[in-house]
């Protein structure tokens, strides 16, 4: 890619864990959209990638000197049930290099055609699912929350059937840290392979937790290491007011990162049982039960390690196991709360904070007020102003939780820095449902403006805009009940 010193550890070392595969041939591959910045930081050549030759790489039908292409092995529990055999249906890992910053990095194409895994698949993706992806990937990264990033989102030329008729083929370039996932421990566990399981983790302390690499039980502290990092993940999605919307255990990274933006959403209106997904019948995935699903996830990784824990005693194994995981939920409660003070701009912790916040939450549910403005207003509020929250929050108690509120401040040392760090975690944009889908439905008809627009937008989240007031609203009353789909 004109060209990065690829150093394909993943394949080099793990030999069985993936199948080399080459990406389909299409007839007219064309960059629609390069992530330039993020170009520059990984070392690539942004000029190269925007010709014929960098465009035949970013959708797999060539491939990068020194690159590999290969697609990985997975299994995975998807809504509850185990798919033993998973994989990359429709993606290959490209290879892996360090960026400008010394930081590992795969490179990794969505949609770049059939492979062993598609499982009847047509291994292809169409535009709009790729440039949500695209979107909500940078979005996430502005907001400070870890997740996988679009390099590139490609058009092939060719259209793609899909259930609504045929649309416009497309490849996202994505970059993460790594592609390894709870599922792909599930892969090897399922069939008894604990020696392919153990050096697995070994790999995956290497690269993600080599502090670790001497501890006196790597494997259990491999665990907890996860665990600490998803706990503080979600609770940066409850933050925010993300919805994942299909947290199967084959969408939950190793190193703590967001990946899969298929059928996710941000809530308007605050509810815990906010639910986007068209297969979410039964609210598996809903808003509020994100922490709990992680959970499970991590019930499911701990399953795999049980035989590294302890190969002489599983009994014992799990019951150290267990007792990490048992651990999430407070450690979950102290990320949520310490990040629900900084939103709140509480400097010290009192034992009231707590109620403080699900009171706040309680009065948002029941008024149907906007997550993402209630948080904002509240700057002004601890900055003098006791009406910023009329008209956002409409409910009976509203102005007893204001009183309680500046009450908790006064307890705090004035700082008159309070509403800027305030402004500095509580967004103003993100990426209202409404716009999202105005950016890809005129990007499906040509017009990239809107898009463009929308992604400037979102670079930039916290510091008020001029003429971007029409992104900081909630969707219209005409625009109705938001439903995503996987896109796949």
């Amino acid at each position: 890619m004109a060209h990065p010193d690829f150093d394909n550890s993943f394949v080099r070392e793990l030999q069985g864990f993936y199948v080399e595969w080459k990406g389909a041939q299409v007839p007219d591959p064309n960059v629609l959209r390069l992530n330039r910045p993020l170009a520059d930081e990984l070392g690539l050549d942004a000029d190269y990638l925007e010709t014929r030759e960098g465009a035949e790489e970013l959708v797999g039908m060539r491939i990068p000197d020194g690159g590999s292409s290969v697609a990985m092995a997975y299994a995975g529990h998807q809504f509850g049930g185990f798919s033993p055999q998973l994989g990359d249906g429709r993606a290959l890992l490209i290879g892996e290099f360090l960026d400008t910053n010394g930081n590992r990095r795969d490179l990794h194409l969505k949609g770049s055609g059939k492979t062993p895994f598609s499982r009847g698949g047509d291994g292809k993706a169409v535009l709009g699912p790729v440039l949500r992806e695209y979107l909500m990937g940078e979005a996430m990264h502005a907001l400070g929350i870890p997740t996988t990033r679009a390099l590139a989102a490609s058009t092939t030329g060719e259209p793609v059937l899909r259930q609504n008729g045929p649309e416009q083929g497309a490849v996202l370039a994505r970059v993460a840290a790594s592609h390894l996932r709870v599922g792909t421990f599930q892969f090897f566990a399922a069939r008894g392979d604990h020696a392919r399981v153990k050096q697995l983790a070994d790999y995956a302390i290497a690269r993600h937790y080599p502090d670790i690499e001497g501890a006196e039980n790597r494997y259990l502290e491999l665990f907890r290491q996860v665990q600490a990092r998803q706990a503080a993940l979600i609770a940066q999605w409850v933050h925010v007011g993300f919805v994942h919307g299909v947290m199967n255990t084959d969408n939950m990274t190793i190193s703590g990162e967001t990946i899969d933006y298929g059928p996710c959403a941000f809530i308007d209106a605050y509810s815990p049982d906010a639910v986007f997904s068209s297969i979410d019948r039964q609210g598996r995935y809903a808003f509020g039960n994100q922490p709990n699903l992680a959970q499970w996830n991590l019930a499911r990784f701990a399953e795999t390690l049980v035989l590294l824990i302890n190969p002489d005693d599983q009994d014992a194994a799990i019951a150290e196991l267990m007792q990490v995981l048992e651990e999430f939920p407070a450690l979950y409660q102290q990320h949520w709360l310490d990040g629900m003070r900084k939103k709140l701009g509480l400097f010290t912790a009192r034992d009231e904070d707590l109620d403080l916040a699900n009171d706040l939450h309680s009065l948002m549910q029941g008024a149907g007020s906007d997550y993402t403005r209630t948080f904002r207003a509240l700057s002004r509020v601890a900055g003098g102003d006791a009406s910023a929250l009329d008209g956002i929050v409409i409910a009976e108690g509203t102005a007893d939780w204001s009183s309680r509120y500046l009450h908790r401040l006064s307890h705090d040392e004035d700082n008159f820095a309070r509403p800027d760090a305030m402004d500095a975690v509580n967004p103003i944009y993100i990426p209202r449902n409404h716009k999202v889908e105005e950016a890809l439905s005129a990007a499906s008809d040509g017009d990239m403006a809107p898009f463009d627009t929308l992604l400037q937008v979102l670079s930039d989240p916290f510091r008020e805009q001029d003429g971007a007031e029409a992104f900081a609203l909630p969707a219209p009353d005409g625009f109705g009940p938001y439903t995503t789909f996987c896109g796949t």
